[in-house]
């Protein structure tokens, strides 16, 4: 059973999201602030983050930043609620490592096979077992784990996607317009920094293998083999 903690100071939405979930075998916790929702996540770590962008002590930016940013909560998946047609706000939320979002107003039945499909999506799946390896990288699609040099590390579920998409396009370059629509569902159209910033802390992640992960500059990034002749 996934654990879901809810943050939203619309009670009765909140309510509503709680009644629902529960009802399709979730298990949940509703928290109204920030601050409430920061403890909610110590005390029973959850599997998922449902975070609306306006709460009254804090953005849910700030939550999403200081949930990234603790050892116990920094790999839990993390659904921004938005505002409809706020692009700029989904944009600020994958900035501060959300992985996906969601717009308002929303079919509750709709948001509730999202959540299931983002929790399929970022699990061990029993159909998809590939595993792309290149050099000390190994990338376990079905596990849903990323080594390198046979050591595990943990990356959140956009990072997973972003490294999933160019390890299989290993040696093609990768347009920051087509990362954009492929891997964050965004518009081409947009300018933002959101791409660059999580290459960065992917390459960081990646360490001595750093050499990987390859910038284009002026056109996008790629994987590449950096001792292939």
């Amino acid at each position: 059973m996934s654990h879901v903690l809810i943050v939203d100071d619309e009670r009765d939405l909140a309510e509503l999201i709680d009644f629902n979930l529960q009802a399709a075998g979730f298990s949940t916790r509703v928290a109204v602030t920030g601050v409430a929702a920061l403890t909610a996540a110590r005390e029973q770590r959850p599997e998922l983050v449902l975070l609306d962008l306006m709460l009254p002590d804090m953005p849910g930016t700030e939550v999403c930043k200081q949930l990234r940013s603790s050892a116990l909560t920094r790999d839990v998946l993390i659904v921004m609620l938005t505002a409809k047609g706020e692009e700029a706000d989904r944009v600020r939320g994958f900035e501060v490592g959300a992985d996906d979002y969601v717009t308002k107003p929303f079919s509750v039945r709709e948001l509730v096979l999202r959540l299931k499909a983002i929790l399929r999506r970022s699990g061990p799946s029993r159909e998809d077992s590939a595993a792309h390896v290149l050099g000390p990288l190994k990338l376990d699609v079905g596990a849903h784990r990323f080594y390198v040099d046979n050591k595990e590390v943990t990356l959140t579920a956009l990072e997973f996607r972003l490294l999933e998409y160019l390890m299989t396009r290993v040696g093609r370059v990768s347009t920051r317009e087509q990362l954009l629509e492929e891997v964050w569902g965004l518009s081409s159209s947009l300018e933002t920094r959101t791409i660059d910033t999580h290459v960065m802390r992917l390459r960081d992640k990646l360490g001595l293998a750093r050499a990987y992960l390859e910038t284009v500059r002026g056109v996008g990034y790629r994987i590449v083999d950096p001792n292939a002749s």
